[in-house]
């Protein structure tokens, strides 16, 4: 039983260690197209839209619809 618990401790620092991989592997690119001024404007409007619209949809998600 120990065993089991050791290995389900393993799970966070896995999760961890993968999340950060995609993250590095998804900016790298995206960090070296950013050192032209027209890309990186480019970047930072599709950067605020997906935080705008992620917003927006997680307000319409967690608010309540009036009922009639």
């Amino acid at each position: 039983m120990r065993d089991f618990f050791v290995n389900v401790t393993r799970y966070p620092r896995y999760l961890i260690a993968f999340g950060l991989g995609v993250m590095a592997s998804v900016f790298e690119p995206l960090a070296a197209r950013g050192r032209n001024p027209v890309t990186a404007v480019a970047l930072i409007g599709a950067l605020i839209s997906a935080l705008l619209s992620l917003g927006l949809v997680l307000r319409a998600m967690v608010t309540s619809a009036p009922t009639a």
